[in-house]
């Protein structure tokens, strides 16, 4: 562990000289060294870059709100600790929040580089980190691929309007107004049962004397009773909602990370009738 811990501190204080001492030089034909360090920095590596790039994943990688987890298993599992990371000698990392608030700058002083990818709240965001990381990746086109796909697919959506709907959570949560879901729901062609704006919780008085023509119920794929055994999700009165209205299932990888699949929860929510 001792000899573990100084090979690391010496990369740290010298990343490119130890690839000097080995022998190794990076060229542009040799493949790119990356490790992802979030399940949603997943998505991104796994749907942009060349597989010989990946070194490897998150500790989330194959989880099921992990929307390419049958993807995953190709490849190892790292964890997005300094020493984890430096031992591996990666060309760069890609992150969204994985490794904490300083990493960034730790790892950039030791020479490796990291590819943040922005947070995005809406389509235009999300459409904009495609690119944007593809480019980072050294995949241009590929980014222009996917974006340009996720702009077919929402534009073939159906935007009729088919009544209010509320997306609500396993554990109790509600989108409103100036959310991504919110969004979603409108290239849908539905209002928005929740009024209010930003996530809150289910409008359980509201409930009570009205109901929703459909509830998009997400991460209900992940729910358990341990943790959800105080969610408003299951008073009484959100149950009948549930059991009262049409209810479309929006898997938690279709939402998890702002990314293009989001666009399957926009099909979802514009097919039910």
């Amino acid at each position: 562990m001792k000899a573990r811990l100084v090979i690391i501190l010496l990369c740290g204080l010298s990343f490119s000289a130890c690839a000097r001492d080995t022998g190794e030089t990076e060229t542009e034909t040799q493949p790119r060294r990356i490790i992802s360090l979030d399940f949603c920095a997943d998505q991104y590596l796994l749907m942009l870059a060349d597989p010989g790039d990946i070194l490897g994943l998150s500790t989330d990688s194959d989880k099921p709100f992990s929307y390419l987890r049958n993807e995953a298993p190709a490849f190892r599992q790292i964890r997005p600790r300094a020493e984890d990371i430096l031992i591996e000698r990666p060309s760069a990392v890609i992150r969204t929040y994985g490794g904490g608030p300083n990493v960034t700058a730790f790892l950039e002083r030791v020479g490796v580089d990291v590819i943040q990818i922005a947070y995005a709240d809406d389509l235009a965001g999300i459409r904009s980190n495609i690119i944007n990381t593809a480019a980072a990746l050294g995949e241009p086109a590929r980014g222009e691929a996917v974006a340009a796909e996720m702009d077919r697919r929402l534009a073939a959506i159906d935007a009729d309007p088919k009544g209010a709907i509320l997306y609500l959570t396993s554990k109790g949560a509600v989108a409103g107004g100036d959310t991504l879901i919110d969004e979603l729901m409108r290239r849908a062609g539905r209002e928005n049962f929740e009024r209010r704006k930003g996530w809150g919780f289910a409008p359980l008085e509201r409930l009570a004397y009205e109901t929703p023509d459909a509830v998009a119920a997400g991460f209900f794929d992940a729910a358990d009773a341990r943790t959800d055994r105080w969610s408003p999700a299951r008073h009484p009165v959100a149950q009948r909602s549930l059991h009262g209205s049409q209810v479309i299932d929006i898997p938690g990888a279709w939402t998890a990370c702002a990314a293009w699949q989001v666009v399957d929860a926009a099909e979802a929510m514009a097919a039910a009738r």
